[in-house]
């Protein structure tokens, strides 16, 4: 077995693809392709996740309570953000669906991007091609604007974040593989 060299910040993200293909088959080539991350980098990141317990060893079905539980009480600590400076990007965290629903808030967190239509704190995303990979792809947006809500956002966020996330995640069907 390979050698766990710790979690990276985008392990987290092709994890969140993963629950947005809800059970679909899916291949390594198209998590590549949709995150716009490298079909190696896909590859490493899905054995360090079989390793860490948050994948099953079939490398297709997430574990789901223990992804929720690293979320919950792993990921502030290990990849915490501060807002930065006010640029132009696509909304994150309480700014975006669906915690805007629920959010009322003067504050606007955005990941910078060129295209973005809005103006806010910078969020520095868990990977940079996040607002790419989000465009065309509600749900994973979702999950993804979550879990910055559980990087930035205070205990209200944080709380109303997990029981989202918990809800999307336990929802998601079970493999047949």
């Amino acid at each position: 077995m390979k050698e766990h060299k710790g979690m990276r910040p985008h392990d987290i993200i092709v994890l969140m693809k993963i629950i947005s293909y809800n059970n679909m088959k899916w291949y390594m080539k198209d998590l590549s392709h949709e995150l716009l991350i490298s079909a190696s980098e896909i590859s490493e990141s899905i054995n360090r996740s079989v390793i860490s317990g948050l994948l099953s060893p079939n490398k297709k079905s997430v574990r789901k309570l223990a992804l929720l539980d690293f979320l919950r009480y792993g990921l502030p600590y290990v990849y915490p953000q501060r807002p930065g400076s006010i640029v132009r990007g696509m909304p994150t965290a309480h700014s975006a669906p669906p915690l805007n629903e629920l959010i009322l808030s003067q504050e606007i967190y955005v990941w910078p991007y060129a295209y973005g239509n809005s103006r806010g704190q910078a969020i520095e995303p868990l990977h940079p091609k996040i607002p790419n990979a989000c465009i065309n792809d509600t749900k994973f947006y979702e999950l993804v604007s979550l879990v910055d809500a559980l990087r930035v956002g205070k205990s209200r966020e944080k709380k109303l974040a997990i029981e989202l996330l918990t809800n999307m995640i336990e929802n998601v069907k079970e493999s047949n593989d």
